[in-house]
Order: C-alpha cells, then sequence, then structure tokens
C-alpha cells in the first residue's frame, strides 16, 4: 500500500499525467475506484498525499458511493492532508467543504484561457506560472466557493476554474491531467456531446488542432501543482 492515494470514477478518467508525473520521480502510489466500492475498508489514515479525478457523474447525483467518498475526502481534510481535484474531484472537494455545485446553462468543452485571480496575495500553487494558460475542460456543473476559500482562476465561461481551501486543498475545475491520447478518446467517444451551437464549446476539430504542442505546455503546468502538492506531502512526513 502506498502513502499517494489517486481515486478516480470512470475508466475512460484516469489519472492520465498525473501518473506519468510520479512515474518519472519513482513514486509509488494506489489507484482506487470510488464508484466501485473500493473505498469501503480501506484505511482513510494511511495516505500522505490524496488526488481526485474526474467522471461523468454529477455530485448532486444520489450515488451511496459519492456519501462515501465525501466521507472519506471530510476526514483527508481533517488530518491535513494535501489534496488536489480535478474537475468532478473539484467539484467533490467544494461540496464536501460546504460550498454548492450547480448546473450551468451550457456546457464548458475544449481548450479554454484561465485567468489568475489571487492578485495580490500570490498562492504557492501557482508559482511560477504567468497570468493566464490555457486548460483543457469538459463540464457542465460548476462549483461555489467554499468558505475561506481563495479563488485562483476564472474562463469567459466559468468564473470559478480553481480554488486554495487552507494551505494543503486544491480544487480544479478543468483537467490539467490531460495526455493527448486521453483528448483524442474523449473527442472520439463524447462527440455526440458536442453542440456547435454553445459558444462555450469547442468543435472536435479545434480541440485537436496543434495537439502535441498543447498538451506540452498544460503537462507544465499540470507539474507546478503536482510538485507543490508532493512538497506539501513530504513535508508532512518529516
Amino acid at each position: 500500500m502506498s502513502d499517494i492515494l489517486i481515486l478516480t470514477h470512470a475508466d475512460f478518467c484516469p489519472p492520465g499525467h498525473l501518473a506519468e508525473a510520479l512515474d518519472a520521480q519513482g513514486l509509488a502510489f494506489d489507484v482506487l475506484r470510488a464508484d466501485h466500492g473500493q473505498l469501503d475498508g480501506y484505511d482513510f489514515d494511511r495516505p500522505r498525499a490524496v488526488a481526485v479525478m474526474g467522471g461523468p457523474m454529477s455530485v448532486n447525483d444520489a450515488l451511496p458511493w459519492l456519501a462515501t467518498e465525501q466521507a472519506a475526502l471530510a476526514h483527508f481534510i481533517e488530518r491535513d492532508i494535501p489534496l488536489i481535484g480535478h474537475c468532478l474531484g473539484g467539484q467533490l472537494l467544494a461540496k464536501t467543504l460546504g460550498a454548492r455545485v450547480t448546473r450551468m446553462p451550457y456546457s464548458e468543452i475544449g481548450w479554454q484561457t484561465l485567468r489568475r485571480c489571487d492578485g495580490a496575495q500570490p498562492s504557492p500553487w501557482l508559482d511560477g506560472l504567468p497570468e493566464t494558460l490555457e486548460v483543457f475542460q469538459w463540464h457542465g456543473d460548476t462549483f461555489e466557493l467554499p468558505e475561506g476559500a481563495q479563488r485562483l482562476f476564472a474562463s469567459d465561461w466559468c468564473g470559478n476554474q480553481g480554488f486554495a481551501w487552507g494551505d494543503k486543498v486544491l480544487g480544479l475545475q478543468g483537467h490539467p491531467e490531460m495526455t493527448e491520447q486521453l483528448v483524442r478518446l474523449w473527442v472520439h467517444d463524447w462527440a455526440h456531446l458536442l453542440d456547435s451551437s454553445q459558444p462555450s464549446q469547442q468543435s472536435g476539430e479545434q480541440m485537436l488542432e496543434d495537439l502535441c504542442a498543447r498538451v506540452t505546455a498544460l503537462n507544465r503546468v499540470a507539474e507546478v501543482f503536482y510538485r507543490h502538492w508532493l512538497k506539501l506531502a513530504v513535508r508532512e512526513t518529516v
């Protein structure tokens, strides 16, 4: 059993570049499918860092395993260990911290420009990132900010793209974990969800344009988040 835990919720929403970054550092990690009940019986006092990935469901769906996962996240927050949430994972963290997650009147899909919002109090989660950056999106829900959270990013279509809560929790609305393979998979398998009448969405062709360069830049952004997350985890074990 590893000290790094990654929670997933669908086979097409894997850890992606997060797993690549951990493998590159020779770090072991456990991946559990929360939607398959794999949190049942798990020792919540074991992990020293937890990442929560995306999924097609809503945090407001009446699924028993979602309650189990939120209870686990509440325990991790109480333990004050580093947490990072991606899309559904960010929404789960927001809801666990008492914020509302609601349906948007449209879907934000494709490569979107995010603006930093940390302002006069720069967040260590964003160390070295520019004022604007591009992150892949695929969501129809959005979170409100938990009480006491610092807003980190906004886009034209979603005002809350990321937040830091305390010094160890990062919730993200987008998908910094994407790889070329994942983008191509989603564009192919989820083409039926695209709606050309929504200006908040890109077409499949637009999402695949300059894909290698875009994913390379996205990986660099993701590694800023992951580097700080792991630094916090190491600090907790010292």
